[in-house]
C-alpha cells in the first residue's frame, strides 16, 4: 500500500512494477542485473481517487498517461533496484499529491480609470516620438 494523505492511500492492487535493464553506469552489472523499474498506476480505475482529482492527475501527467488511463514512470537514476523502486513511488505520491490541490479560480477584474489614462498617454508620447522621425519638410 502506498500512502499519499491521511486519507488517501493507493492499494497494491492498483499498482504494477516491472523490472528491466537499464542503461548507464554499472559496469559489467548492467548487463547482467534488471535495476531499472517501471511503475505501473491503473488510475482511471482507482476507487481511492474522486473523479475531479483523476481529470487533474491526466492533465499533470501528460505523456506519462497511457490511453488505457494508466500513469506509467520509469525510473532508472540509481544502481539500486530497491532505491529506483522507491524514487517511483515518491514520483507517483508526488504527482497525486499535486492533483489534490484544487486551483484557485480566477476573478477577472477590471483596469482603473488611471491606468487606462496613463495607457493612452504612454501610447500618444510614442506616437508622438515616432510621428518625428519621419522626413524633415524643408519649411
Amino acid at each position: 500500500m502506498l500512502r499519499i494523505t491521511d486519507e488517501i492511500s493507493l492499494e497494491d492492487w492498483e499498482l504494477t512494477e516491472s523490472f528491466i535493464q537499464a542503461s548507464g553506469p554499472g559496469g559489467q552489472n548492467v548487463n547482467k542485473v534488471a535495476t531499472a523499474v517501471e511503475l505501473r498506476f491503473e488510475a482511471a480505475r482507482s476507487p481511492s481517487l474522486p473523479p475531479p482529482v483523476k481529470a487533474r492527475l491526466k492533465r499533470i501527467a501528460g505523456r506519462r498517461w497511457n490511453s488505457e488511463g494508466a500513469i506509467i514512470i520509469q525510473c532508472s537514476e540509481s544502481r539500486s533496484q530497491a532505491r529506483n523502486r522507491d524514487i517511483a513511488r515518491e514520483r507517483l505520491a508526488d504527482l497525486v499529491r499535486r492533483a489534490l490541490v484544487a486551483p484557485k479560480r480566477r476573478i477577472p477584474t477590471r483596469p482603473t480609470l488611471a491606468s487606462k489614462r496613463r495607457r493612452l498617454d504612454t501610447k500618444r508620447a510614442r506616437s508622438r516620438i515616432k510621428t518625428l522621425r519621419g522626413p524633415v519638410s524643408e519649411e
